[in-house]
C-alpha cells in the first residue's frame, strides 16, 4: 500500500516543481491584455508557464492564441482554448479548459456537440478540465457526459473574485464517490491583470520546462492545486502521511466517507503527520492552510 500510494503523489517524481497558470484570457477574446502583456506579467510575478486559453467561439475567430513570440529561457507557454460547444443540463454554455491543442485545432463543425469537440481535442493529446463548475451549477450528470475530461477546476480565482463561486470541490468529490478518477487544478481564469491574478496555480512537476514535458505530467497527474501553501514533500511513514510545507495552520485529510477524516493542527508548522489507519478502499485527498486562510490541495490518491 505504501509503494502505491506514494507512486501517485508526485513528490518522488524526478524533476522539479514548475509554477503555472492554466486558464486564461487574452485580446484575442475577451481579455484585457494583450498575449504579450499578459505573458509578461505572469513571468515577472515568478510563474514558469501559462497556457493562454481564449474563448473558442465564432465572434473571436476560435482561436489557439499564439504564445510562442512570449517563450524565453524560463518562462514558456502551452496552446490552448476555452471549449463551448454545447449546452449543460441547465441549458449554461459549456466551458472546458483544453491545455496542449495543437496550433491548428480545427474549429468546430456544424452542430458538432461537447462531446465531439472534447473528444477530438483529448484525441490529439489535450488535457481537459471542466472550468468553474461552481459558478455554472455543473451536476453529476454533466460530468458523466463528457467522460474524456481529465480534472476539475476545484480553485477558480476569477469567479470567486467576480462571483464568490470559485470552489469546485463540491463537484470533484461528487464524481470520485462514483469512482471517476480527476485530478484538481487551480487557476486565475484571467481576464485582467489586477486583483483577479496571482491568486490561483497548479504546480507541476516535470523533469524540464518544456510544453511536451509539462503535458506529460499534467497527464499523469504529478502536480497539486494551490492559491499560496508550497507543498515540498509527501510521503508514508509507518501508518501516517508525513508532509514537509510550507508554514499551515490547519492540515486534513478527507476521504470518500463523511467521517474518513483527519488531522487538525494548531499553531504555525512546516510538517505535519496525518494517520491513514482504517483508509482501505476509496480515495483521500490532503487540504493544507496557512495563516492567511489560504489552502493547498493534492491530487485525490485512490486506494485501490
Amino acid at each position: 500500500m505504501v509503494g502505491w500510494i506514494e507512486k501517485q503523489l508526485p513528490f518522488a517524481a524526478p524533476g522539479r516543481f514548475w509554477r503555472g497558470n492554466l486558464h486564461m484570457h487574452s485580446t484575442a477574446s475577451d481579455g484585457a491584455h494583450s498575449v504579450a502583456e499578459a505573458c509578461a506579467a505572469y513571468a515577472r510575478e515568478g510563474y514558469d508557464f501559462v497556457a493562454m486559453t481564449d474563448h473558442f467561439l465564432p465572434q473571436y475567430g476560435h482561436p489557439v492564441t499564439d504564445t510562442r513570440a512570449s517563450h524565453t529561457d524560463h518562462f514558456i507557454t502551452l496552446a490552448g482554448a476555452e471549449l463551448h460547444q454545447g449546452r449543460l443540463g441547465n441549458g449554461e454554455l459549456w466551458h472546458i479548459v483544453a491545455v496542449g491543442l495543437p496550433w491548428d485545432f480545427a474549429p468546430p463543425a456544424e452542430g458538432e456537440t461537447a462531446q465531439t469537440i472534447c473528444a477530438r481535442a483529448a484525441a490529439t493529446g489535450a488535457f481537459l478540465a471542466f472550468a468553474h463548475p461552481g459558478w455554472f451549477a455543473l451536476t453529476p450528470e454533466d460530468v458523466r457526459s463528457l467522460p474524456m475530461v481529465h480534472a476539475v477546476e476545484v480553485y477558480n480565482h476569477g469567479t470567486e473574485m467576480g462571483q464568490m463561486r470559485g470552489d469546485g470541490w463540491y463537484l470533484a468529490d461528487m464524481a470520485l464517490n462514483e469512482g471517476r478518477r480527476l485530478t484538481a487544478i487551480a487557476t486565475d481564469d484571467m481576464h485582467r491583470l489586477g486583483v483577479v491574478f496571482g491568486g490561483g496555480w497548479t504546480m507541476v512537476k516535470a523533469s524540464a520546462l518544456t510544453p511536451e514535458a509539462i503535458l506529460a505530467a499534467l497527464h499523469a497527474g504529478q502536480f497539486y492545486a494551490t492559491q499560496g501553501p508550497m507543498i515540498h514533500d509527501m510521503r508514508v511513514e509507518g501508518e501516517a502521511l508525513v508532509i514537509d510545507c510550507s508554514p499551515v495552520v490547519t492540515a486534513a485529510l478527507v476521504g470518500s466517507r463523511a467521517r474518513r477524516a483527519g488531522a487538525a493542527i494548531t499553531g504555525i508548522a512546516s510538517r505535519v503527520c496525518l494517520p491513514l489507519a482504517g483508509m482501505e478502499d476509496g480515495y483521500f485527498r490532503i487540504i493544507l492552510r496557512d495563516r492567511h486562510g489560504r489552502h493547498a490541495w493534492t491530487n485525490p490518491v485512490w486506494l485501490s
